[in-house]
């Protein structure tokens, strides 16, 4: 497996655009296309807090993982969001998600951030088998009011 891990660039949009797709299909979510273009705009924008590292395997985007950092008042350095996390149903569970997020494991030691934390719903076990390998939930639960 030639798997490697990199930042997004600006010609990966259409390979992007499939997976995202699919991920907010996955979620049963229904994005305006402003929504995405803007997302898509932040991420290849280098002044942008959002990013996202791209998993390419054998030459084809896979999976990405999308990430902001922010500043605490629990901590003095940033912390890092992983907001997004989407792997290629066709090759989940070959380590592509793991390699993922062992990647912004390293950038966070790399920037000298203090945490990167992430959630996903209470029913994605595949997600959790994964998930639960780093660390257990910290038992928090998620309040979001919309406006």
């Amino acid at each position: 497996m030639d798997l490697e891990i990199r930042d997004a660039r600006p010609e990966d949009r259409a390979d992007w655009l499939t997976l995202w797709n699919d991920y907010l299909n996955f979620y049963n979510v229904d994005l305006a296309e402003d929504v995405t273009a803007h997302t898509w705009a932040r991420i290849i924008d280098t002044t942008s807090r959002v990013s996202a590292r791209l998993a390419v395997l054998d030459g084809r985007v896979v999976g990405f993982a999308i990430h902001h950092f922010h500043d605490s008042t629990w901590v003095k350095t940033p912390d890092c969001y992983l907001e997004d996390l989407f792997i290629d149903a066709t090759i989940r569970g070959k380590g592509v998600g793991r390699a993922l997020i062992d990647d912004l494991i390293s950038i966070c030691k790399d920037k000298g951030w203090s945490r990167l934390y992430w959630h996903t719903n209470d029913d994605n076990a595949r997600a959790r088998r994964l998930y639960d390998t780093y660390v257990q939930s910290d038992g928090h639960i998620r309040y979001r009011l919309k406006f």
